[in-house]
């Protein structure tokens, strides 16, 4: 299982939002590349990497923040935030990003979603961001009356690499993530999960490694590792040691 560091973009700097509204947030760095090296540095395999003006206003607003991540880490980054159209994707693929995070998108254009599996199979991760059971979109301004497993269920056998599975209520809170709904998602679909939201500290890390067999593979984690909750190469170490103990 991957642990997963997340850089939120606003405004070209580092942040952790609460609960993705744009008035609670804060602050960590000005200069991302940095926060992607030192994460780098602390033995991340993978760095999640959000645009989120781009989320809110529908296309990219942090590009050249992203750029800089891009030439200042080895590790393959995710990218994500108003991506709405194939020229978009193409741009952040040719870029060197690795993998590109589509959202809003999956629920209102579908037929985009599967021509950017087909395009860049293997390289096309979709987000599922749910609050009380349901998926929001925009930037986690609208509601929907659809559950995350139908719309997964929808894009199986795509291509896809994985879905993030974001419980929105739980996101920048360390209260603890939400075991038991990654769980369900992670059993219903073919598909691997990636769980997001809420990460407070190593107990949530193993929670996830003993739920792993369902598929789960991997965690993002933000304000828990800028607050020093968790310490990135702790969780590593103690995923390491798991795997070794199987």
């Amino acid at each position: 299982m991957l642990v997963i560091p997340a850089i939120d973009l606003k405004d070209g700097k580092c942040v952790r939002l609460l609960q993705g509204d744009f008035n609670l947030s804060t602050v960590y760095s000005d200069h991302p590349p940095d926060i992607a090296a030192r994460w780098q540095g602390k033995g991340a395999k993978r760095i999640h990497v959000i645009d989120l003006d781009g989320s809110r206003d529908g296309l990219p607003r942090n590009r050249d923040a992203i750029e800089k991540i891009v030439r200042a880490v080895d590790v393959p980054l995710q990218v994500g935030g108003g991506i709405r159209d194939m020229k978009t994707v193409d741009d952040y693929i040719n870029m060197g990003v690795n993998y590109v995070i589509l959202g809003t998108v999956a629920l209102k254009d579908r037929n985009f979603v599967l021509e950017a599996c087909a395009t860049h199979r293997g390289k096309i991760i979709l987000a599922l961001d749910a609050r009380d059971g349901r998926v929001a979109i925009e930037g986690w301004t609208e509601s929907t009356d659809r559950s995350p497993m139908e719309i997964a269920s929808e894009y199986e056998g795509f291509g896809l690499d994985s879905i993030i599975y974001t419980d929105i209520q739980r996101d920048g809170m360390e209260s603890g993530v939400n075991i038991e709904s990654t769980k369900m998602l992670a059993e219903s679909v073919d598909i691997p999960i990636i769980a997001s939201g809420g990460v407070a500290n190593i107990h949530d890390i193993e929670k996830l490694l003993e739920a792993g067999e369902s598929r789960i593979m991997g965690v993002i984690t933000g304000k828990a590792l800028y607050t020093g909750a968790l310490k990135l190469e702790d969780a590593i170490a103690r995923i390491a040691g798991f795997a070794g103990g199987l």
